[in-house]
């Protein structure tokens, strides 16, 4: 196997829980390319493995989808040419079809295409794979490469993984921290910005630091949920993807939803206390080999919804959760502050 080409148009969180697949298909392949949509450019390019990462939307996975015309389809196809792949393997979730990408794949001259599939996929596919849904996403992904020979390399335990970094913390140096991530990428996965807030007040009279991080679009998100803390550090918006890896990396925990900090920080071995909200079953995406605990009523009757805005008032899966659910399991996930924060470390 020479040029293999991975096809995962998702977001970061769930380009990150292709690593593991990823680094198998490298052990065998002298080139691995991953084609990613641009909201999944970031975690694909701090993954182990992959040699070239191309980025191009899929409407038929992008959450604010183009329209799809002729030209559009001959431009994919040329692009996808353009890859020279001699294998390619599209990775799916539960929900997505691999269907529509195998056909432009096909039309492109790739000669081998596998995926997980529940359609018939005609000629689309050389390998149909099919497995249980209820499986983690990375076990999704690496039984589909295992049923095509491709295997972890002996010493790979299958965690996630990102590529090290050698930038410079921007958290000033001191007392443990605790980082606190409120926002996700789909509205009804977040916990309310005044819990985070009185969440982050609990965490300080405990007697943690607490790092609050964003993107550069929530930094009124960030900024009201730090607002008003005595040692908290707002880094929303201040953060590239490398720096929130250091960030997240030297953090004794963190505190976040479903999304993709929470694979992030599963990938540099950082616990995590994991505001879930079971719009998707937390069996497929819950943070992947690392210590966490899952905060949020599992078996609500709306489980499964994979609502984008909550439609239930008081969001009611984790909108029961409270600020001291949060401290206690920071708390047996690490054993308590060991260096209380003083008052000369408050950040300027």
């Amino acid at each position: 196997m020479t040029r293999v080409l991975v096809v995962r148009p998702d977001n970061n969180g769930d380009v990150l829980l292709a690593g593991p697949a990823l680094r198998a298909l490298a052990a065998d392949a002298e080139h691995v390319t991953l084609w990613v949509g641009p909201r999944g450019r970031l975690g694909a390019s701090s993954l182990p493995g992959v040699d070239e990462v191309v980025v191009r939307t899929l409407p038929w996975i992008d959450p604010a989808p183009a329209a799809v015309d002729g030209d559009w389809l001959e431009e994919t196809v040329a692009f996808a040419s353009g890859l020279r792949a001699d294998r390619a393997f599209v990775l799916s979730s539960f929900h997505q079809s691999p269907l529509p990408t195998a056909l432009c794949l096909r039309a492109a001259g790739v000669p081998w295409i596998g995926a997980t599939s529940e359609y018939y996929p005609g000629s689309l596919l050389d390998l149909r794979h099919r497995i249980d849904d209820d499986v983690h996403e990375v076990e999704r992904s690496l039984d589909l490469v295992a049923a095509a020979g491709h295997r972890l390399p002996d010493g790979d335990d299958g965690r996630l993984r990102v590529r090290p970094t050698t930038r410079p913390n921007p958290v000033p140096a001191g007392a443990p921290y605790v980082v606190v991530h409120p926002g996700a990428s789909v509205p009804a996965r977040a916990w309310s910005p005044e819990r985070n807030r009185a969440a982050v007040g609990a965490l300080e009279a405990a007697g943690w630091r607490v790092v609050v991080t964003g993107a550069p679009d929530e930094t009124d998100l960030t900024r009201t949920v730090a607002a008003g803390a005595r040692t908290t550090l707002d880094l929303g918006g201040r953060c590239d993807w490398e720096e929130l890896t250091v960030v997240l990396r030297d953090a004794a925990a963190v505190v976040v939803g479903n999304t993709g900090p929470a694979h992030l920080a599963a990938a540099v071995g950082t616990p995590v206390v994991s505001l879930y909200a079971p719009t998707v079953p937390a069996v497929r995406w819950r943070p992947w080999q690392v210590p966490h605990e899952l905060l949020g009523q599992q078996d609500i009757g709306c489980a499964g919804c994979r609502a984008q805005v909550c439609p239930v008032a008081g969001h009611p899966c984790i909108g029961r959760v409270v600020p001291d659910d949060v401290l206690a399991a920071v708390t047996r996930l690490t054993g308590g502050v060991a260096d209380p924060v003083a008052p000369a470390e408050v950040p300027a």
